[in-house]
């Protein structure tokens, strides 16, 4: 009989075999990450593989093309980066317009006529406004930076530092174009900053790490990848956000996305409501490209071309002779603007301003907007089939009075609340809409007769008292008509839907 300790000797020494044979053969995923690592470190051993595969007869495997990232210390990261990451809170006192004192139903008489007079007549006129956000400092004497929407309009701002200590900020700097905006704290010592990355490195698939104030629940930590990169959500001309899987909420608006080195590569922004996994970062090169702007002027000074771009259908490029070229498509110039002066028209195709080639129409606002107002460049294009090429002196953005713009100039518009534009074919474009007959409400003013009967930015109106609205000029005109002075009915388009919208008289 075989002893008990003989048994167990041998069971161990296979167990040991099995396992010294199956590191060789390779036969465990865990195993073959690890040994990638170590062999790739050495230069025959990625030799070794390239001729393996050229003299096997079948495929060969693919192979990292680099060392591969290994897990960190998610945790020790975590300490490092805390204390430069805020919590942001804004208090906003919105005021609302008079509402005038309401008639009882019953008739002058009824005793319940105080009643309605009281509840309805003298209802708050203002109320204050709390919101969330968060945001990261970086530098040691206060500056940190968040959205723009976390404090626009804020008449408030308070942020609590990772101890708990609570400092009143200041806004230094906004830029709504990119949602991007610079606060500064005062305190007594130096303050923990974070390290600005290199968003253009970071690569899909790449492990991110977010921090921030998700439902004011005070710092919380996720982690994820990189999902995807320059994706355009339709926020504005400048769009190229780095899309996550690491879960972002409402209250992360602000915080950074760190890579793991610790560095800061993106804002988070943006979230698809509803969706899961699917979260939306400024990447932090942008930042950067305007944080000297924000902090000396107060605001971001980009360059203007004057044109209105659209994408190139595969019909349209094939009715131009375009097929399989890059670049946009010019669909209209602004009156008076760099690029009729420069003799650009609609239909020229942009392939190359500045000296840069031109990939597509949301490549060409960015590379304009990086040009100093002033500067004297080219632009080449494509027209009829022949190059041209262009000198343009590039204005200032918004420096110029635009004139598809209305509303100010409307006194029942401005009584309303309500400024408008023309819709050009950019803006059809992104309201998918072929119809540009119209005036495009780009702002209702808070607590306005307009907010409060219904009106909402991006609705489109059509009529005015069944009066057809061909532009915002046209609506400028029937406004002041009308005078507010008796209740106007608005046809409204809103997405796929139209509405009839009846503003009370006002003054």
């Amino acid at each position: 009989m075989v002893r008990k300790s003989k048994v167990l000797v041998m069971l161990a020494a296979a167990m040991i075999s099995g396992v010294v044979l199956a590191s060789a053969l390779d036969l465990s995923p865990l195993s073959y990450a690890t040994w990638w690592v170590k062999e790739n470190t050495a230069a025959q051993g990625t030799a070794a593989i390239q001729v393996a595969a050229a003299d096997s007869s079948e495929a060969a495997p693919l192979q990292p093309s680099g060392v591969r990232m290994l897990p960190v210390d998610i945790p020790s990261l975590v300490k490092q980066v805390s204390p430069a990451v805020v919590n942001i809170s804004t208090t906003q006192v919105v005021k609302f317009a008079a509402r005038p004192r309401m008639r009882s139903p019953f008739g002058g008489a009824d005793p319940f006529d105080e009643f309605f007079n009281n509840f309805f007549g003298n209802a708050p006129r203002e109320q204050k406004r709390r919101s969330l956000g968060s945001g990261f400092i970086v530098s040691d004497d206060g500056y940190i930076i968040t959205n723009n929407h976390v404090v626009e309009k804020a008449d408030e701002i308070t942020v609590t530092l990772l101890g708990k200590e609570e400092l009143k900020a200041k806004v230094v700097g906004t830029d709504p174009k990119t949602d991007i905006a610079l606060i500064k704290i005062e305190a007594s010592k130096k303050l923990p900053h974070v390290d600005l990355g290199n968003s253009d490195k970071l690569d899909v698939g790449e492990w991110v790490v977010a921090i921030g104030n998700p439902f004011a629940l005070g710092h919380t930590v996720t982690a994820g990848i990189v999902s995807a990169k320059g994706r355009i959500i339709g926020t504005g001309p400048y769009d190229d956000f780095i899309q996550t899987d690491a879960s972002i909420n409402p209250g992360n608006s602000g915080g950074p996305l760190f890579n793991l080195r610790g560095e800061v590569v993106g804002i988070n922004t943006a979230i698809v409501q509803g969706g899961q996994g699917i979260g939306f970062a400024t990447p932090i090169g942008l930042a950067k490209s305007i944080l000297e702007q924000l902090k000396d002027k107060g605001k971001v000074v980009r360059g203007h071309l004057g044109v209105f771009i659209q994408p190139t259908t595969p019909e349209l490029a094939e009715n131009l002779g375009l097929k399989g070229k890059k670049g946009a498509l010019v669909a209209d110039v602004s009156k008076g603007g760099p690029a009729e002066k420069a003799g650009i028209r609609s239909g020229d195709f942009i392939t190359v301003f500045d000296g840069k080639s031109v990939q597509d129409d949301h490549d060409l606002p960015g590379l304009v907007a990086a040009v100093r107002p002033g500067t004297k460049t080219t632009v080449k294009a494509i027209r009829d089939g022949k190059e041209i090429t262009f000198n343009v002196t590039i204005s200032e953005l918004g420096a110029d009075k635009d004139p598809k713009r209305s509303g100010a100039e409307s006194e029942a518009a401005k009584g309303a609340g309500l400024t408008v534009q023309d819709i050009t074919p950019e803006l059809a474009r992104r309201l998918d809409t072929a119809d540009m007959k119209g005036a495009l409400i780009v702002d209702v003013a808070e607590g306005s007769p307009a907010e409060l009967a219904g009106f909402m930015d991006g609705d489109i109106i059509r009529q005015v008292n069944g009066q057809p609205v061909a532009d915002a000029a046209e609506f400028t005109k029937l406004m002041n008509k009308l005078k507010g002075d008796k209740p106007i009915r608005f046809l409204v388009e809103r997405r796929d839907i139209r509405l009839i919208l009846a503003l009370p008289s006002f003054k």
